[in-house]
Formats: structure tokens, sequence, C-alpha cells
């Protein structure tokens, strides 16, 4: 009976030492509140109405010299109407070939940003685990579902995304205060 008690007294012990602790967290809500995530979207944005803008003023010069031809078209030759058909062709897919190219330089440096933000959270969370005592952290969404049940109290997206904005807002005041001591001369 000693030798029971002493083995469950071992096991326990053991037991206790190598405790797992669990935590998930809900991907698309991180993606929702981190700051920084957010800036990024909103760059993101800016820069793509700044393209459009951009395509438009392009557009507006071809859609006028469109205009003018079809209002004198009928004044013009075969000749000279093929001629021009062919060369306002030739400017529609000219502009065509530059807003491809704009498009996907905008989903190219937005590829790049959502890769970054990634990243970022990836770091964090594998800090945060560590500092924290976290055996794994679970990310889940509605696209993978890897966590379908979970304790609210292991929910820990609350508690990262505070810890989160809370390191990217220092990143930001550290970023800040380089970039005004870079611009300010040294006498």
């Amino acid at each position: 009976m000693k030798k029971v008690a002493v083995v469950f007294s071992l096991m326990m012990l053991l037991a206790s030492c190598t405790q797992v602790k669990i935590g998930y967290v809900e991907v698309e809500e991180i993606l929702k509140e981190y700051e920084g995530a957010v800036l990024a979207e909103e760059e993101m944005k800016a820069q793509s109405q700044q393209i459009s803008e951009q395509l438009d003023q392009m557009a507006a010069p071809l859609q006028q010299k469109i205009q003018e031809y079809q209002q004198n078209k009928d004044k013009l030759s075969e000749t000279a109407r093929q001629e021009k058909e062919a060369e306002l062709m030739q400017e529609q897919q000219m502009f065509q070939q530059q807003q491809q190219r704009a498009q996907q330089q905008v989903q190219a440096e937005g590829q790049k940003k959502y890769e970054k933000i990634n990243s970022d959270i990836e770091s964090f969370l594998a800090d945060y685990g560590q500092s924290n005592g976290y055996t794994y952290i679970l990310g889940s969404s509605k696209q993978t579902k890897s966590v379908l049940y979970g304790e609210e109290s292991l929910n820990i997206t609350d508690l990262v995304i505070e810890a989160l904005n809370a390191d990217f807002e220092v990143e930001t005041l550290v970023e800040e205060t380089t970039t005004s001591e870079e611009a300010t001369p040294v006498n």
C-alpha cells in the first residue's frame, strides 16, 4: 500500500511539473482590432484611391478623344477613320495595360503588408506565449475552425489584442522619435 501511495505521489508530482497551458485566439478578431492591421488597411485603401484618381485623370483625355472621334467620324474619309480608330484602340490598350500594372502593384504591396502583419502577429504570439507560460496558443478562424470548442477562459484574444496594440504604440513612438531625431540637425 505504501508503494502505491509513493508511486501515486510521484505521478502527481510529475503531472504537475508537466502541466500544459493552452490558450486560443480568434484570428479575424485580432486582424480587425489590431491597430497595425487597421493602419495597414487604411494605407492600402488610400493608396488604391490615389491610384484610382490618377487613372481617372489619365483616362479623361482618352475619353475626350473618343467623344471627338464619335462626333466627327462622319466627316472623315474611310482611310482617316480607320487610322483614327487604330490610334484610339492603341491608346486604349496602352491605358488598359497601365491600369492592369497599377492594380498588380497595389495587390503586390497589399500582399507584402498582409504578410508583414501576419509575421508580426505570429512573432508577438510566440513571445507572448513564452513569457506567459503557454505551451500552445491556437488560432481559430471561420475558415479553419481549428478550435471547435474552447472554454471562454482559454480565449485570450482580448488579452492578446490589448498587449499587441500596446506593443504597436510603443514601436510607433520609437519610430516617430527616431525619425524626428534624424530630421533634426545637430549643431
